[in-house]
């Protein structure tokens, strides 16, 4: 007798599928394997964006078919952010550990949002790893989240909560007297911190944006007086949220003196460590994030510096206890008991927003088991050598130039226009035309109201022969554009712009 229903997805032939799984496993090892042989990245022809727009297919397609068309039409479009080249972003390079551990993911198909298993044990062992990681105390709680944008959101509502006390769960924020509370981070900031102003229903005109110092980190002294001019206008300073790593230059805020100051006004210290708290796997870096030690909560992702397969972002916050305040809800279909399944309380879904929650803890636990702490931070610290290279190159080439000193990992240049010539122009072109060339992957931001080219170094594959092709190909390409922007000038044009 059949114990196979009709209505299964399950492959009619096992055999079948398990040679088609290993061939889709090999074409990827081949792919991470020869990534150097590859452009970074590469247009994508009108043509293969075209035919993504098909209906929805009522027939089933082979599956071999399928795997096909991905090889041929999604894999060389990607951003490219595995290739040892790939700058712009700051983003990881992932691992083949990692791939590994997201198939097994996949296959085991948990849902992760609560009842007892032991998924939920080894995410339990990733939290109190951060928390010794950090200087937490055993009282911290810890969620996966997708990034770090979730993550501070997270962070800005346990502290609302914390805040305006639980019942504002219930009767809103402007009833609870969130009306009067105000935040306070860098100028420098990820912009999800306001997002999550906004989300939170507080509003972006309650978050102070820092003034920043000539190393692009928090000024300590603008902080003092901008939570001192609120208090004395009656209104409750309740967050302040520094920086471990901005996004724009990589500078670290000054988190000792943020705690101090936060303590003085009774503020809720939160760190948005996105890609830098995990600086601390590096004797290099960790010095540099003193204080982090002290926040309540700390946002991190483990896709950036961890090299974790996107995505894999997580939480940590001092206490569990405010975690449960802000977010445990009773609900009849998440009853809880001391026996079976339904055991094993508190749940995930009871510290954060998601009850539908996938195993990202495998994947991380994975890449820290298979590679080690000591090895993730020798990594670490190669970036930020890497970065200091390509310091070097730059201040080594009269044509080019540095917008901001280097903190960690992430370098702000470019190329020194000719008079007349439109530098913050020419400099977005030079990046575009290394994106289109497929040589490298840098990225464009604003340094002091100047375009420059910023090259974030995290991928794990990149050596200093990657930083140097980058630089060749960005001096050629400003050395072409300003050729020919001086070919379009005439004598004439000339005189009369003068």
């Amino acid at each position: 007798m059949s114990h196979t229903s009709a209505a299964s997805l399950d492959p009619a032939d096992w055999t079948q599928l398990r040679a088609q799984g290993h061939r889709m496993l090999d074409d990827m090892f081949d792919h991470l394997a020869g990534l150097r042989d590859k452009p970074v990245w590469q247009p994508i022809p009108d043509a293969v964006r075209g035919a993504f727009a098909e209906p929805m297919p009522s027939a089933p397609t082979p599956l071999a078919e399928a795997h096909q068309r991905f090889m041929r039409d999604v894999l060389p479009y990607s951003v490219g952010n595995t290739h040892p080249r790939f700058m712009g972003w700051v983003h990881g390079g992932g691992t083949a550990e990692g791939m590994l551990a997201e198939m097994l993911a996949a296959g085991l198909n948990a849902n992760l949002g609560g009842r007892d298993q032991m998924p939920l044990e080894l995410e339990k062992q990733m939290v109190r790893w951060m928390a010794e990681l950090f200087g937490f105390p055993q009282t911290a709680g810890g969620l996966f989240v997708t990034g770090s944008s979730m993550a501070n959101l997270v962070g800005v509502l346990v502290a609302r909560t914390s805040a305006l006390g639980g019942q504002s769960r219930k009767t809103g924020v402007e009833r609870a007297g969130g009306g009067e509370l105000v935040a306070y981070t860098s100028a420098a900031a990820h912009g999800c911190i306001a997002q999550a102003m906004s989300i939170s229903g507080l509003g972006t005109d309650a978050l102070r944006l820092v003034p920043v110092d000539a190393d692009h980190r928090m000024d300590i002294v603008q902080l003092r007086a901008m939570v001192w001019a609120d208090m004395a206008a009656g209104r409750r300073p309740f967050l302040i949220a520094g920086t471990a790593g901005t996004v724009d230059t990589g500078s670290v805020d000054d988190l000792n003196a943020i705690a101090d100051v936060a303590r003085t006004c009774g503020a809720w210290f939160h760190v948005d460590g996105a890609y830098g708290a995990l600086g601390m796997l590096s004797p290099e870096v960790a010095p540099k994030l003193a204080g982090i030690e002290r926040a309540d909560s700390l946002a991190l992702d483990f896709h950036k510096w961890g090299q974790v397969p996107y995505d894999a972002g997580f939480i940590l916050v001092r206490d569990q206890a405010d975690q449960l305040a802000a977010f445990a809800t009773p609900a009849a279909y998440l009853s809880r008991h001391d026996r079976g399944l339904a055991a094993g309380s508190p749940w995930p879904c009871d510290l954060g927003p998601d009850l539908s929650r996938g195993f990202r803890a495998l994947k991380t636990w994975f890449t820290l088991v298979s590679h080690g702490t000591d090895r993730m931070g020798a990594a670490i610290t190669h970036s930020c050598e890497l970065a200091r290279h390509l310091q070097a190159r730059v201040l080594a080439e009269p044509e080019l130039e540095m917008l901001a000193p280097v903190a960690l990992n992430i370098v702000n240049f470019r190329f020194r226009a000719e008079d007349g010539q439109d530098a913050d122009a020419l400099n977005t072109e030079i990046v575009a035309d290394l994106h289109e060339s497929g040589v490298a992957v840098p990225s464009t931001t604003r340094v002091k109201g100047q375009v420059a080219i910023r090259a974030a170094i995290v991928n794990h594959r990149t050596v200093a022969s990657d930083i140097d092709m980058m630089v060749d190909a960005a001096l050629a390409f400003g050395r072409r554009r300003r050729r020919a922007h001086g070919a379009s000038v005439s004598p004439a044009s000339s005189e009369l712009a003068a």
